[in-house]
Protein backbone atom coordinates (compact mmCIF):
# COMPACT_ATOMS: atom_id res chain seq x y z
CA UNK A 1 0.00 0.00 0.00
CA UNK A 2 0.78 3.30 -0.83
CA UNK A 3 1.04 5.93 2.27
CA UNK A 4 -0.97 8.49 0.45
CA UNK A 5 -3.66 5.58 -0.48
CA UNK A 6 -3.74 4.64 3.46
CA UNK A 7 -7.39 4.60 5.11
CA UNK A 8 -7.12 5.35 8.87
CA UNK A 9 -10.14 3.37 9.68
CA UNK A 10 -13.79 3.94 10.21
CA UNK A 11 -16.10 5.35 13.13
CA UNK A 12 -18.54 2.40 14.15
CA UNK A 13 -21.71 3.83 15.72
CA UNK A 14 -22.15 1.67 19.66
CA UNK A 15 -24.77 2.80 21.91
CA UNK A 16 -24.24 5.96 22.41
CA UNK A 17 -20.92 6.94 21.71
CA UNK A 18 -18.73 6.17 18.15
CA UNK A 19 -15.65 4.02 18.13
CA UNK A 20 -12.98 3.65 15.54
CA UNK A 21 -11.94 0.55 14.14
CA UNK A 22 -8.41 0.55 12.12
CA UNK A 23 -7.40 -0.56 9.06
CA UNK A 24 -4.90 -3.69 9.76
CA UNK A 25 -1.54 -3.25 8.78
CA UNK A 26 -0.07 -6.53 7.85
CA UNK A 27 0.78 -5.96 3.88
CA UNK A 28 3.90 -3.94 2.24
CA UNK A 29 4.15 -0.71 2.42
CA UNK A 30 5.52 2.07 0.18
CA UNK A 31 6.36 5.71 0.11
CA UNK A 32 6.88 8.61 -2.41
CA UNK A 33 7.75 11.31 -0.13
CA UNK A 34 11.66 11.56 -0.15
CA UNK A 35 11.79 13.24 3.36
CA UNK A 36 11.44 9.84 4.57
CA UNK A 37 13.72 8.14 2.82
CA UNK A 38 16.85 10.67 4.21
CA UNK A 39 15.37 10.13 7.68
CA UNK A 40 15.44 6.24 7.19
CA UNK A 41 19.11 6.65 6.76
CA UNK A 42 19.75 8.71 9.42
CA UNK A 43 17.94 6.90 12.13
CA UNK A 44 19.39 3.72 10.67
CA UNK A 45 22.86 5.66 10.77
CA UNK A 46 22.35 6.96 14.35
CA UNK A 47 21.34 3.66 15.54
CA UNK A 48 24.15 2.12 14.24
CA UNK A 49 26.72 5.25 16.04
CA UNK A 50 24.80 4.20 19.49
CA UNK A 51 25.05 0.12 18.43
CA UNK A 52 28.79 0.77 18.48
CA UNK A 53 29.09 1.66 22.15
CA UNK A 54 27.77 -1.76 23.01
CA UNK A 55 30.52 -3.48 21.66
CA UNK A 56 33.68 -0.94 22.65
CA UNK A 57 32.29 0.01 26.32
CA UNK A 58 33.66 -2.33 28.69
CA UNK A 59 30.68 -4.30 30.81
CA UNK A 60 28.01 -1.85 29.35
CA UNK A 61 24.91 -3.85 30.93
CA UNK A 62 26.02 -2.25 33.85
CA UNK A 63 25.22 1.66 32.45
CA UNK A 64 22.26 -0.03 30.74
CA UNK A 65 20.10 -0.33 33.92
CA UNK A 66 20.36 3.59 34.70
CA UNK A 67 18.91 4.01 30.79
CA UNK A 68 15.81 1.48 32.15
CA UNK A 69 15.47 3.14 35.22
CA UNK A 70 15.38 6.90 33.18
CA UNK A 71 12.68 5.68 31.22
CA UNK A 72 10.76 3.02 33.67
CA UNK A 73 10.43 6.98 35.45
CA UNK A 74 9.67 8.69 31.96
CA UNK A 75 7.15 6.86 30.59
CA UNK A 76 5.60 6.71 33.87
CA UNK A 77 5.37 10.31 34.21
CA UNK A 78 3.83 10.62 30.87
CA UNK A 79 0.90 8.52 32.48
CA UNK A 80 0.69 10.98 35.50
CA UNK A 81 3.34 10.23 37.99
CA UNK A 82 5.12 12.44 40.05
CA UNK A 83 8.35 10.70 41.12
CA UNK A 84 11.13 11.84 40.10
CA UNK A 85 14.51 9.71 39.28
CA UNK A 86 16.17 10.03 42.18
CA UNK A 87 13.56 9.04 44.15
CA UNK A 88 13.20 5.86 41.76
CA UNK A 89 17.03 4.79 42.50
CA UNK A 90 16.11 4.93 46.64
CA UNK A 91 14.66 2.34 48.41
CA UNK A 92 11.15 2.56 49.46
CA UNK A 93 11.72 3.33 52.93
CA UNK A 94 13.58 6.73 51.95
CA UNK A 95 10.54 7.80 49.74
CA UNK A 96 8.02 9.85 51.28
CA UNK A 97 4.85 8.00 52.05
CA UNK A 98 2.61 10.31 49.53
CA UNK A 99 4.67 9.06 46.81
CA UNK A 100 5.55 5.39 47.05
CA UNK A 101 2.40 4.48 45.38
CA UNK A 102 3.83 6.33 42.19
CA UNK A 103 7.16 4.72 43.14
CA UNK A 104 5.66 1.57 43.15
CA UNK A 105 4.39 1.87 39.28
CA UNK A 106 7.77 2.91 38.40
CA UNK A 107 9.97 0.08 39.89
CA UNK A 108 6.96 -2.59 38.36
CA UNK A 109 7.86 -1.09 34.80
CA UNK A 110 11.49 -1.77 36.13
CA UNK A 111 10.61 -5.06 36.42
CA UNK A 112 8.53 -5.36 33.56
CA UNK A 113 11.28 -4.18 31.33
CA UNK A 114 14.27 -6.05 32.72
CA UNK A 115 11.54 -9.40 32.29
CA UNK A 116 10.53 -8.77 29.09
CA UNK A 117 14.32 -8.33 27.52
CA UNK A 118 15.16 -11.80 29.72
CA UNK A 119 12.11 -13.33 27.59
CA UNK A 120 12.95 -11.80 23.90
CA UNK A 121 15.78 -14.24 24.37
CA UNK A 122 13.60 -17.15 24.73
CA UNK A 123 10.74 -15.96 22.75
CA UNK A 124 9.40 -14.01 19.81
CA UNK A 125 8.37 -10.83 20.49
CA UNK A 126 3.89 -11.67 20.20
CA UNK A 127 0.95 -10.96 21.93
CA UNK A 128 1.79 -13.58 24.97
CA UNK A 129 5.12 -11.79 25.55
CA UNK A 130 3.17 -8.11 25.69
CA UNK A 131 0.32 -10.07 27.99
CA UNK A 132 2.88 -11.48 30.76
CA UNK A 133 4.59 -7.70 30.76
CA UNK A 134 1.49 -6.16 31.43
CA UNK A 135 0.74 -8.31 33.93
CA UNK A 136 3.98 -7.59 35.97
CA UNK A 137 3.40 -3.93 35.48
CA UNK A 138 -0.24 -3.65 36.47
CA UNK A 139 0.78 -6.05 39.92
CA UNK A 140 -0.44 -4.51 43.15
CA UNK A 141 -0.69 -1.01 42.09
CA UNK A 142 -3.48 1.09 40.39
CA UNK A 143 -4.88 -0.32 37.77
CA UNK A 144 -4.87 -3.84 39.19
CA UNK A 145 -8.22 -4.66 39.12
CA UNK A 146 -8.40 -3.92 34.94
CA UNK A 147 -7.25 -7.28 34.26
CA UNK A 148 -3.92 -7.55 34.12
CA UNK A 149 -1.95 -9.71 31.36
CA UNK A 150 -5.17 -9.82 29.24
CA UNK A 151 -6.24 -7.71 26.81
CA UNK A 152 -9.84 -5.68 27.31
CA UNK A 153 -13.23 -7.52 27.18
CA UNK A 154 -14.38 -4.10 27.90
CA UNK A 155 -14.64 -0.71 25.92
CA UNK A 156 -12.03 2.03 27.23
CA UNK A 157 -11.67 5.66 26.10
CA UNK A 158 -8.76 8.34 26.21
CA UNK A 159 -9.54 11.77 27.86
CA UNK A 160 -12.42 12.95 29.04
CA UNK A 161 -14.39 11.42 32.21
CA UNK A 162 -16.58 8.62 30.23
CA UNK A 163 -17.22 7.31 26.77
CA UNK A 164 -19.46 10.74 25.79
CA UNK A 165 -16.93 12.86 26.46
CA UNK A 166 -13.79 11.15 25.43
CA UNK A 167 -10.89 12.89 23.07
CA UNK A 168 -10.84 8.76 21.99
CA UNK A 169 -12.61 5.85 21.69
CA UNK A 170 -10.49 2.96 20.47
CA UNK A 171 -12.43 -0.22 18.70
CA UNK A 172 -14.52 -2.37 20.20
CA UNK A 173 -13.28 -5.24 22.39
CA UNK A 174 -14.68 -7.67 20.21
CA UNK A 175 -12.30 -5.92 17.42
CA UNK A 176 -9.42 -6.47 19.68
CA UNK A 177 -7.89 -9.79 19.32
CA UNK A 178 -8.09 -9.65 15.71
CA UNK A 179 -6.70 -6.60 15.70
CA UNK A 180 -3.57 -7.88 17.80
CA UNK A 181 -3.04 -11.13 15.93
CA UNK A 182 -2.31 -9.01 12.42
CA UNK A 183 -0.55 -6.91 14.02
CA UNK A 184 1.89 -9.32 15.51
CA UNK A 185 1.73 -10.91 11.91
CA UNK A 186 3.50 -7.53 10.90
CA UNK A 187 6.47 -7.87 13.18
CA UNK A 188 7.33 -11.01 12.33
CA UNK A 189 6.14 -10.90 8.47
CA UNK A 190 9.48 -11.92 6.01
CA UNK A 191 7.47 -11.96 2.76
CA UNK A 192 6.57 -8.06 2.48
CA UNK A 193 9.69 -5.50 2.28
CA UNK A 194 9.30 -3.42 4.84
CA UNK A 195 12.07 -1.55 6.94
CA UNK A 196 12.28 -2.11 9.92
CA UNK A 197 12.19 0.85 11.80
CA UNK A 198 8.97 1.92 9.42
CA UNK A 199 7.16 -1.34 10.97
CA UNK A 200 7.48 0.34 14.11
CA UNK A 201 6.74 3.15 13.35
CA UNK A 202 3.32 1.94 12.19
CA UNK A 203 3.23 -0.77 14.70
CA UNK A 204 3.64 2.16 17.70
CA UNK A 205 1.07 3.71 16.10
CA UNK A 206 -1.57 0.89 15.69
CA UNK A 207 -1.35 -0.48 19.10
CA UNK A 208 -1.91 3.00 21.33
CA UNK A 209 -5.03 3.21 18.39
CA UNK A 210 -6.27 -0.33 19.00
CA UNK A 211 -5.15 0.27 23.03
CA UNK A 212 -6.22 -3.54 24.06
CA UNK A 213 -5.43 -3.60 27.26
CA UNK A 214 -7.65 -1.41 29.88
CA UNK A 215 -5.17 0.63 31.33
CA UNK A 216 -1.47 0.92 31.08
CA UNK A 217 -1.69 0.82 27.07
CA UNK A 218 1.36 3.90 26.54
CA UNK A 219 3.76 2.52 28.84
CA UNK A 220 3.65 -0.99 27.17
CA UNK A 221 3.50 0.78 23.65
CA UNK A 222 6.33 2.81 24.23
CA UNK A 223 8.55 -0.09 25.71
CA UNK A 224 7.21 -2.32 22.34
CA UNK A 225 9.62 0.36 20.34
CA UNK A 226 12.83 -1.20 22.27
CA UNK A 227 11.66 -4.78 22.17
CA UNK A 228 11.27 -4.86 18.62
CA UNK A 229 14.13 -3.19 17.82
CA UNK A 230 16.45 -5.45 19.82
CA UNK A 231 14.06 -8.43 19.31
CA UNK A 232 15.06 -7.60 15.32
CA UNK A 233 19.23 -7.15 15.88
CA UNK A 234 18.60 -3.47 15.41
CA UNK A 235 19.92 -3.05 18.99
CA UNK A 236 22.60 -4.74 20.44
CA UNK A 237 21.40 -4.00 23.84
CA UNK A 238 18.56 -2.03 25.04
CA UNK A 239 19.93 1.09 25.17
CA UNK A 240 17.22 3.23 23.30
CA UNK A 241 14.30 4.61 25.07
CA UNK A 242 11.70 7.52 23.25
CA UNK A 243 10.12 8.32 26.01
CA UNK A 244 11.90 11.34 27.07
CA UNK A 245 11.69 12.37 23.42
CA UNK A 246 7.71 11.64 23.55
CA UNK A 247 7.56 13.79 27.03
CA UNK A 248 9.30 16.56 25.53
CA UNK A 249 7.22 16.95 22.83
CA UNK A 250 4.18 15.47 24.62
CA UNK A 251 1.55 17.47 22.61
CA UNK A 252 3.36 16.67 19.76
CA UNK A 253 3.33 12.92 19.67
CA UNK A 254 -0.12 12.50 21.07
CA UNK A 255 -1.52 15.15 18.31
CA UNK A 256 1.04 13.10 15.26
CA UNK A 257 -0.71 10.42 16.55
CA UNK A 258 -4.33 11.58 16.27
CA UNK A 259 -3.87 13.46 13.44
CA UNK A 260 -3.56 9.58 11.12
CA UNK A 261 -6.79 8.95 12.82
CA UNK A 262 -8.51 11.76 11.10
CA UNK A 263 -6.50 12.76 8.13
CA UNK A 264 -5.01 9.33 6.92
CA UNK A 265 -1.52 11.13 7.11
CA UNK A 266 0.48 7.83 8.47
CA UNK A 267 3.55 9.50 6.92
CA UNK A 268 3.41 12.39 9.03
CA UNK A 269 3.37 10.13 11.67
CA UNK A 270 6.32 8.09 10.82
CA UNK A 271 8.36 11.56 9.91
CA UNK A 272 7.56 12.90 13.41
CA UNK A 273 8.79 8.95 14.74
CA UNK A 274 12.14 8.49 12.63
CA UNK A 275 12.75 12.32 14.11
CA UNK A 276 12.56 11.33 17.36
CA UNK A 277 14.89 8.07 17.01
CA UNK A 278 17.23 10.10 15.55
CA UNK A 279 17.15 12.56 17.95
CA UNK A 280 17.45 9.95 21.34
CA UNK A 281 19.95 7.86 19.33
CA UNK A 282 22.04 10.78 19.28
CA UNK A 283 21.67 12.11 22.66
CA UNK A 284 22.74 8.68 23.86
CA UNK A 285 25.86 8.49 21.96
CA UNK A 286 26.33 11.81 23.54
CA UNK A 287 25.29 10.18 27.39
CA UNK A 288 27.95 7.09 26.44
CA UNK A 289 31.12 8.92 24.99
CA UNK A 290 30.60 11.13 28.71
CA UNK A 291 30.18 8.15 30.76
CA UNK A 292 33.36 6.84 29.16
CA UNK A 293 35.18 9.95 29.98
CA UNK A 294 33.98 9.60 33.68
CA UNK A 295 34.65 6.11 33.73
CA UNK A 296 38.44 6.76 32.50
CA UNK A 297 38.82 9.69 34.97
CA UNK A 298 37.34 7.80 38.13
CA UNK A 299 39.45 4.91 37.03
CA UNK A 300 42.59 6.92 37.49
CA UNK A 301 41.59 8.39 40.82
CA UNK A 302 41.05 5.03 41.95
CA UNK A 303 44.29 3.47 41.47
CA UNK A 304 45.97 5.75 44.40
CA UNK A 305 43.99 4.30 46.68
CA UNK A 306 46.29 1.58 46.59
CA UNK A 307 45.50 -1.74 48.37
CA UNK A 308 41.96 -0.55 48.85
CA UNK A 309 41.39 -0.27 44.83
CA UNK A 310 39.88 -3.57 44.12
CA UNK A 311 36.98 -2.67 46.59
CA UNK A 312 36.85 0.72 45.42
CA UNK A 313 36.37 -1.18 41.86
CA UNK A 314 33.74 -3.48 42.91
CA UNK A 315 31.87 -0.09 44.14
CA UNK A 316 32.71 1.88 41.24
CA UNK A 317 30.61 -1.21 39.46
CA UNK A 318 27.83 -1.05 41.67
CA UNK A 319 27.19 3.30 41.40
CA UNK A 320 27.21 2.70 37.58
CA UNK A 321 23.83 0.30 38.53
CA UNK A 322 22.61 2.59 41.16
CA UNK A 323 24.44 6.09 42.08
CA UNK A 324 22.26 6.54 45.50
CA UNK A 325 24.00 4.23 47.68
CA UNK A 326 24.04 3.81 51.70
CA UNK A 327 27.07 2.20 54.03
CA UNK A 328 24.97 -0.83 54.37
CA UNK A 329 24.34 -1.05 50.90
CA UNK A 330 27.95 -1.00 50.25
CA UNK A 331 29.42 -3.04 52.96
CA UNK A 332 26.72 -5.99 51.42
CA UNK A 333 27.43 -5.44 47.59
CA UNK A 334 31.45 -5.03 48.21
CA UNK A 335 31.38 -8.53 50.83
CA UNK A 336 33.15 -5.98 53.48
CA UNK A 337 32.44 -5.19 56.84
CA UNK A 338 30.70 -1.98 57.72
CA UNK A 339 33.52 0.02 59.11
CA UNK A 340 35.59 -1.07 56.01
CA UNK A 341 32.38 0.11 53.99
CA UNK A 342 32.73 3.86 56.02
CA UNK A 343 36.38 4.23 55.36
CA UNK A 344 35.69 3.48 51.08
CA UNK A 345 33.02 5.94 51.19
CA UNK A 346 35.14 8.60 52.89
CA UNK A 347 37.26 7.81 50.41
CA UNK A 348 35.50 8.19 47.80
CA UNK A 349 34.23 11.75 49.23
CA UNK A 350 38.00 13.38 48.98
CA UNK A 351 38.10 12.02 45.62
CA UNK A 352 35.14 13.91 44.99
CA UNK A 353 33.71 11.08 43.93
CA UNK A 354 30.59 10.48 46.45
CA UNK A 355 28.67 13.22 47.70
CA UNK A 356 26.43 12.73 51.26
CA UNK A 357 23.45 14.17 50.52
CA UNK A 358 20.91 13.95 53.27
CA UNK A 359 22.65 15.41 56.36
CA UNK A 360 21.53 12.92 58.84
CA UNK A 361 23.78 11.15 61.74
CA UNK A 362 22.17 7.95 60.51
CA UNK A 363 21.23 6.18 57.42
CA UNK A 364 22.84 8.81 55.18
CA UNK A 365 22.77 8.38 51.70
CA UNK A 366 25.46 9.11 49.09
CA UNK A 367 25.53 10.26 45.88
CA UNK A 368 27.21 10.09 42.59
CA UNK A 369 26.18 13.03 41.55
CA UNK A 370 28.47 13.75 38.25
CA UNK A 371 27.46 10.06 36.92
CA UNK A 372 23.55 10.54 37.86
CA UNK A 373 23.25 13.90 36.22
CA UNK A 374 24.52 12.25 32.78
CA UNK A 375 20.70 11.14 32.69
CA UNK A 376 18.90 14.20 33.68
CA UNK A 377 20.40 15.82 30.49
Amino acid sequence: MNLKDYKAGRFVKQFQYESFSPSKVNHTWVWEDPRINTLLEDATRALGELNAFSKILPDVDMFIQMHVVKEANTSSRIEGTQTSMDEVLMDEEDVLPEKRDDWHEVQNYVEAMNTAIEELKKIPLSNRLLKKTHSILMQSVRGEHKTPGEFRTSQNWIGGSNLTDAIFIPPHQDEVQELMSDLEKFYHNEEINVPHLIRIAISHYQFETIHPFLDGNGRIGRLLITLYLVSHGLLLKPSLYLSDFFEKNKTSYYDALMHVRTTNDIGHWIKFFLNALISTAQKGVNTFNEILKLKNEVNEKVITLGIRAENASKLLNFLYKNPFVEIREIAQEVGISIPSATKLVKDFEGLNILEEITGQRRDRIYMFKRYYLLFLE
